[in-house]
């Protein structure tokens, strides 16, 4: 079943050995490890990028996502070989599918929202508040798993692992953008106005 708050631990297969860079970049430095809400914390560390410097700028964001979905393909597909399909350890993709919730949410401002004062790239409170809508939407639409994240989900392999985060973001994205520039326009018109 797609829904699920917590991932089962799948048994460790002994005789799959992983590399230690493997493992170091794709459970998120050791953060896949912990037993409970390692795919929340991944999603952390995915916040923790967006809120550095230049990283809300369309070019620095998807460079880096492009660099993180790569890499967490290679390493999503040898470390399943361990510790089984989507297992908790595995955490790159929540890593990756945060920062696209960010990009495609950017994607979104750029497009539809003209009032630039309240575009994460210019503004640090509206990229806070962003980041934090952001995160909550992704979390919950990486749990839900709608079509097509659900169809990725099935694969067995390590582009299915990193796309469906992917697709639960694009999901996010869209929400969290249009929840940010709706909160901050009603609260700019409404206290400041």
């Amino acid at each position: 079943m797609a829904f699920r708050l917590i991932k089962e631990q799948n048994p460790v297969n002994e005789e799959v050995k992983v590399p230690f860079i493997i493992t170091l970049l794709g459970s998120g430095f050791f953060i896949g490890f912990i037993p409970v809400a390692s795919g929340t914390f991944g999603s952390l560390i995915g916040f923790g990028l967006y809120l550095a410097p230049k990283m809300s700028e369309f070019y620095y964001l998807s460079l880096v996502l492009l660099l993180i979905f790569i890499v967490g393909i290679f390493c999503a597909e040898k470390m399943k070989g361990r510790y089984g399909e989507d297992a908790p350890q595995i955490v790159i993709d929540e890593v990756a599918g945060q920062l696209f919730t960010y990009l495609i949410g950017s994607i979104v401002f750029e497009l539809f929202f003209p009032f630039k004062s309240f575009d994460p790239a210019t503004a640090f409170d509206t990229k806070l508040v962003f980041g934090i809508i952001g995160f909550f939407a992704f979390r919950f639409f990486d749990i839900v798993k709608l079509e097509p994240a659900k169809y990725f989900d099935n694969k067995d392999s390590g582009f299915g692992i990193m796309m469906d985060d992917l697709a639960a973001g694009l999901y996010a994205g869209i929400f969290s953008a249009v929840l940010t520039h709706l909160a901050w326009y009603q609260f700019l018109r409404v206290y400041l106005g």
